[in-house]
């Protein structure tokens, strides 16, 4: 699975997935950006939050417990320098609090965005020989069974 980031000036990127979906990146204007899209750190939370609402919804599937459309998740990061020193994720919706209690405790081993944040997983930074050898290698490598 691989994503590209394509800079297109000041802080501003076009992101690509699956040779198919377009996501914009920047910063707000008081960081120097021109506010074309969400920051990164604000597409991490959303991962997370898509992620998790994903993972509610397959184990309410499991269980053949309809979920409610006003379903939502939020994920809220805490900032510490250049980094998330906390992250929550809040459910709500309108199903008896018990039972969404236990639909979230249920979920968190369903989420992958999560798991990997947890995991800590090895990052390694590159500097590829080409262009068309880095997008060709990253588009062949297959991390996630997904």
């Amino acid at each position: 699975m691989a994503v590209t980031s394509y800079w297109e000036g000041g802080y501003s990127c076009r992101i690509v997935a699956r040779d198919k979906f377009e996501l914009r990146a920047d910063e707000p204007p008081d960081e120097g950006g021109a506010d074309t899209g969400p920051r990164p750190t604000e597409l991490l939370l959303a991962a997370l939050a898509s992620c998790f609402t994903m993972a509610l919804a397959y184990v309410a599937r499991k269980r053949g417990v309809e979920l409610p459309r006003d379903l939502a998740v939020t994920a809220v990061g805490e900032y510490a320098g250049p980094r998330f020193r906390r992250m929550r994720v809040e459910a709500s919706c309108s199903l008896p609090p018990a039972h969404l209690e236990r639909l979230v405790r249920d979920a968190v081993p369903y989420c992958w965005v999560s798991n990997t944040i947890k995991g800590a997983p090895e990052l390694e930074f590159a500097a590829a020989e080409s262009l068309s050898e880095a997008v060709s290698e990253a588009a062949s490598q297959k991390f996630c069974p997904k």
